[in-house]
């Protein structure tokens, strides 16, 4: 099936103008960690780092330490640690781990396309 020129100019035209939205839009982000434990530690590091390289400037991250806070797991119904939750822009996602797999915490904040 071909497409016309107007149909993939328009597709190319609403492609690029969610990659500005995108670029524009403010990410909140809460990471949960249990102390300064090895893992915590790298997870920390690592947030930071994919948070200064893709989204300087427009990122607020929020570090929780269920140790000193535990009752705030509840809330966002933590079960393991270290998880990084991102409340904004939706849909709202949990990533668990060390953050160490870059393309998967570019891909789960929804700043990479999947790849086919």
């Amino acid at each position: 099936m071909k497409r016309s020129v107007k149909e993939i100019k328009t597709a190319t035209e609403e492609f690029e103008a969610s990659v500005k939205k995108q670029k524009k839009e403010k990410y909140l982000l809460r990471l949960y960690v249990t102390g300064s434990t090895p893992q915590s530690v790298r997870a920390i590091a690592n947030i930071k780092t994919i948070c200064e390289e893709h989204l300087k400037g427009r990122y607020e991250l929020e570090i929780i330490d269920l140790f000193q806070n535990p009752g705030l797991a509840k809330g966002d119904q933590i079960i393991a640690a270290p998880t990084l939750i991102k409340k904004l822009p939706y849909p709202l996602r949990r990533l668990i781990g060390d953050l160490s797999n870059t393309d998967r915490i570019l891909l789960g904040l929804d700043l990479r396309e999947v790849k086919k």
